[in-house]
Order: structure tokens, then C-alpha cells, then sequence
């Protein structure tokens, strides 16, 4: 029986490998995940982020005009907001700004 379990064990571990690819181990010693997000440009990402925004802004609006919503019908809009924070090219706006700053000089 021991030897079975084993056995399930490790194509549970195999299986794990095989499927489990969404999300990463950060690099840090958090115990935090990464996942990516596929996305053409900035353009694109600066888009997405609007919309997401916008969604955010109806979701808020909707919970407001109807205070009360079952719990399984709201929006998590801090899941959202967190996720756009998490979004935005801090680093790529910083290097625009220093080209900017270049080019006036």
C-alpha cells in the first residue's frame, strides 16, 4: 500500500508540473505568486488599464444604488484596483520622464 501512495504521489507531482503554470514563485522570500499578462504594447496595457478603471467606477456606482446586493453578487473592486496598481509601468514612466527631461535640456 506504502509503495501505491508513492506512486500516486508522484504523478500528483508530475501532473503538478504538467498543469500548474500559471502561477510562479516570486524571486523574492515572500510566499507571494507571479502571473503574467500577454499584452501587444503599452498602448494596449494603458487601455487595459482604463477599462479596468471604468469597471471599477461602475462597480462602485452599482453597489451604491443597490446596498443590498447579496454578497455573491458584488464585485470585488479592492481585487481590481490592487490588480491595476500592480499594472502600472512605474519603471517605463520614470525612463519617459528622464527622456523627457533630456530632450528639453
Amino acid at each position: 500500500m506504502e509503495n501505491n501512495e508513492t506512486e500516486t504521489l508522484a504523478r500528483l507531482k508530475q501532473l503538478t508540473t504538467l498543469h500548474f503554470q500559471t502561477l510562479k514563485p516570486a524571486n523574492d522570500k515572500s510566499e507571494a505568486y507571479t502571473f503574467k499578462i500577454k499584452i501587444i504594447n503599452y498602448f494596449e496595457l494603458g487601455c487595459l488599464i482604463t477599462d479596468m478603471l471604468k469597471l471599477s467606477i461602475l462597480a462602485l456606482d452599482h453597489d451604491m444604488h443597490n446596498a443590498k446586493n447579496k454578497k455573491n453578487d458584488a464585485i470585488n473592486v479592492s481585487l481590481i484596483l490592487e490588480t491595476i496598481l500592480q499594472m502600472i509601468p512605474l519603471d517605463e514612466l520614470e525612463f519617459l520622464s528622464d527622456v523627457e527631461n533630456m530632450v528639453n535640456e
